[in-house]
């Protein structure tokens, strides 16, 4: 018989429970990034990524420790870029997506802490990705943070899920069933392995993402991006206002799906739309998906992706409020966004025990 999270008591907390720390991975040399930095001040698309995950390492650890983990070799270089101490450990890297390649850390209320270790396979088994590295990364976090391990046998990734801390968890039909990750899984499959692995009991299924999330280096539909519980029973979706985007279509459908959802505790969820940038293209890459879902609750703040957009302080606004006593830190996540992911995917907490 397999011994499983919420068998032994375990189960996710929410994000806005207090952490003992944040963990992030260091930009390395490979396909997403380029392959260099074009020198220590150099304009390389290497570097642009290390002023970015500086930033918000930066801002993070104004309010809870940070671990960075660094490429072998390459932990010399964080200084450089971030001013605040953290602590830098090396574990080999392919890429630095802590959310998807670190392991979702558990809780069982009694001071244990463990954590599930997902199988991971460069977001289904995609063409430009490497994960030879990447799918250790979840186990050598585990060692370092002296959680109990658990393997599960499903692809997934920590984007590609969120919970409320009260037996709920929000998913998406297109990565927890796509093909290249758990071929010939049933809903019901799913479920059954979250319900172990999470210690939830009721699975909202979204049916997709945003548009440029299926494009080169999307992650086919990741919910960070999409919806976001803020409190037990209260959901953040992104919605486009502009009907010129294709995500327009996809809000609209998010938000009333969800508004006729309800939680474990059988509550109807209160859906608080928070509406996209003004932008809707970047240069020759098409629409953007920039969304202010892809935000990071930290001890006492609220670390919010900013796009340089009149939106940026509108959402701050709602932020706020429904995050009354954290700070809202806005920053530029640009450069993130440009490589595939936001401020909540190069993150992953480990709740406090």
């Amino acid at each position: 018989m397999t011994i499983t999270p919420a068998a032994d008591g375990f189960s996710m907390p929410a994000e806005w429970v207090e952490h003992e720390q944040t963990w992030m991975a260091w930009p390395t040399s490979n396909e997403t990034f380029g392959d260099g930095e074009a020198g220590e001040d150099g304009d390389g698309d290497l570097h642009a990524a290390r002023v970015a995950w500086g930033r918000v390492a930066d801002t993070i650890a104004r309010y809870e420790p940070v671990t960075m983990v660094a490429n072998m070799g390459e932990s010399q270089t964080v200084a450089r870029y971030v001013e605040r101490p953290l602590t830098v450990v090396e574990r080999p890297l392919d890429d630095a997506w802590m959310r998807d390649i670190g392991p979702t850390f558990l809780t069982d209320g009694q001071g244990g802490l463990a954590a599930a270790d997902w199988v991971f396979n460069g977001w289904g088994a995609q063409e430009w990705a490497s994960w030879d590295r990447d799918q250790d990364i979840a186990e050598h976090v585990i060692e370092l943070s002296g959680a109990k391990r658990y393997a599960s046998r499903m692809v997934n990734e920590g984007g590609g899920i969120h919970v409320d801390g009260e037996g709920t968890v929000m998913i998406t039909e297109t990565v927890q069933l796509d093909k290249g990750r758990n071929p010939g899984w049933t809903k019901e499959q799913v479920e059954e392995e979250l319900r172990a692995y999470l210690g939830i009991e009721k699975v909202i299924w979204l049916p997709r993402g945003l548009t440029r999330d299926y494009e080169r280096y999307g992650t086919r539909g990741h919910i960070d991006i999409v919806a976001s519980f803020a409190r037990p029973g209260v959901v953040l979706c992104h919605t486009q206002p502009d009907p010129a985007h294709p995500d327009h279509e996809v809000g609209k459908d998010n938000a009333a799906l969800l508004r006729t959802a309800t939680d474990a505790r059988g509550r109807r969820l209160e859906v608080v739309e928070i509406p996209a940038p003004t932008v809707l293209t970047e240069g020759d890459h098409g629409w953007v998906d920039y969304s202010y879902i892809n935000h990071y609750v930290a001890n006492g703040a609220v670390v919010l992706c900013g796009f340089d957009d009149p939106r940026d302080e509108e959402n701050a606004g709602t932020f706020a409020k429904l995050f009354p006593g954290r700070t809202i830190e806005l920053v530029d996540a640009r450069e993130i966004f440009a490589n595939g992911g936001g401020i909540h995917c190069i993150t992953q907490q480990q709740p406090r025990v």
